[in-house]
């Protein structure tokens, strides 16, 4: 049974990601390590798993980003296959959920699945698949497809993936194939085949994956747009949000939350995870200093100069990142910086909201892109008012909880867990064990019994 919150209190509900393609790593501190060797993978899901979190998160990239021709240096590093990595951590975890990111652009319904349904079998009920989508040609080139699909149709194909994957993993009757104790003839529990004829599949047959411990993987959406927030009403149990400052974050709760009863949902079907950071130390002045330190080992000038180039579609480099912004408009037809879908379009207007904030403000280029990308870290000070702080969000509407993508690989965690989580055990708002095997229980979320959508 889950465990009794105090009178009018929520759960905080954890969640961990290890950084993939953004410069959010510090590569040169002594502690980062490998980003491809499996103990990274290990150490980070292991620590989330002590500190009772509900699932681990490993992003998808497709393509290496290309910054003015080259791969872009600044934030590139190995990517191993998610689902590959995550299926290893089954075998050295027990309870923590176990959650990729897959693209419903360039995969088939078939295909992932079965890959989908097998993690969900091999760990016990687990799995959670976060739905992402894509149209530029630039990601396509690396299936043959280039910009086969139209930017209006991407969450009209998604939508129809999942539906498809939906009837695939209710082909099944509940159960397996076993030996009859008494007999020793193998009885089968339904086998059943699948047609789905629709707009961007025309498949049928038989699948060859019997009905996982959850029936559905945990469906997490991350589009902010209208139509993906639509989408997440609709579909998603678990939605990615990048607002993690209370005003923006309460506004965005608010929209999401709205939406769910017109698909016949009750709040509580659906959580809202914004990313977030933490930088914690003995005091709050020491943890300010730290992250500020931070903040700016992550915008180096060099990272500064590739933000702003994204933007103005221009060669930058002769400029200071400490200095003024360029005085030269945008070339609003070149890109400098392939296969990052921020900053596709409008990028005047972009230019001149970012001069009028830089000449308020009197931000230089270094100061202008911590400010502009979210960079300043989110939860800071000693482990109480970082403990506070978390509890004030979720309590007031800000958030469900919390994706804490550390700064370190793997250790980037270790402190939260050892300083933070005790206090907010204390508070009533976070786990002391584990009261669910997977990851749906984790969450509070109810079973899904065949032919049932969230």
């Amino acid at each position: 049974m889950p465990q009794p919150l105090p009178p009018g209190r929520r759960q905080v509900h954890l969640a961990v990601q290890l950084p993939a393609i953004h410069n959010i790593t510090l590569w040169a501190d002594p502690r980062s390590k490998s980003q491809i060797a499996f103990e990274s993978f290990r150490h980070l899901a292991r620590t989330a798993e002590r500190g009772l979190f509900d699932f681990f998160f490993l992003a998808e990239g497709l393509r290496l980003r290309e910054h003015k021709g080259e791969v872009y240096d600044l934030d590139v590093v190995g990517r191993p296959d998610n689902l590959t990595q995550l299926t290893a951590l089954a075998a050295v975890t027990s309870r923590l959920g176990l959650a990729a990111t897959v693209n419903a652009t360039f995969n088939e319904p078939y295909e992932l699945a079965r890959r989908l349904a097998t993690l969900d079998h091999l760990s016990g009920g687990r799995a959670a698949w976060n739905i992402v989508t894509s149209f530029d040609a630039f990601t396509g080139e690396n299936f043959r497809r280039g910009a086969f699909l139209e930017e209006r149709d991407r969450y009209s194909r998604a939508a129809e993936f999942l539906t498809t994957a939906r009837e695939l993993w209710d082909s099944w009757a509940d159960g397996d194939v076993r030996a009859d104790a008494a007999s020793g003839e193998y009885v089968r529990p339904g086998v059943g085949r699948f047609a789905h004829r629709g707009r961007h599949f025309d498949i049928s047959g038989r699948f060859t994956t019997p009905r996982s411990p959850q029936g559905h993987p945990v469906i997490i959406q991350s589009g902010d747009s209208d139509a993906g927030r639509e989408f997440a009403a609709a579909e998603a149990e678990v939605i990615f949000s990048k607002y993690n400052r209370l005003d923006q974050a309460r506004e965005f709760y608010r929209d999401v939350k709205r939406r769910l009863a017109d698909h016949g949902r009750t709040p509580e079907q659906l959580k809202i995870l914004p990313t977030a950071s933490v930088v914690v130390a003995d005091t709050d002045e020491e943890a300010k200093a730290l992250a500020a330190e931070i903040t700016r080992a992550q915008v180096s000038p060099r990272t500064a100069i590739a933000h702003l180039e994204a933007v103005w579609g221009r060669d930058l480099s002769a400029y200071d990142p400490d200095g003024p912004l360029p005085d030269i408009d945008p070339d609003g037809e070149a890109q400098t910086l392939k296969g990052h879908s921020v900053f596709r379009r409008d990028r005047a207007e972009t230019a001149r909201r970012w001069r009028a904030l830089a000449e308020e403000r009197g931000l230089s280029i270094r100061d202008l892109v911590i400010e502009v990308d979210g960079a300043q870290q989110t939860f800071v000070g000693s482990p109480q008012t970082v403990a506070d702080r978390i509890d004030h969000f979720v309590q007031t509407d800000g958030a469900d909880g919390f994706v804490l993508v550390p700064h370190l690989t793997p250790t980037g965690l270790d402190e939260f867990v050892d300083r933070v989580v005790p206090l907010l055990q204390d508070k009533g708002v976070h786990r002391r064990a584990y009261t669910g095997t997977t990851l749906r229980d984790h969450l509070g979320l109810a079973p899904l019994e065949k032919g049932q959508t969230p």
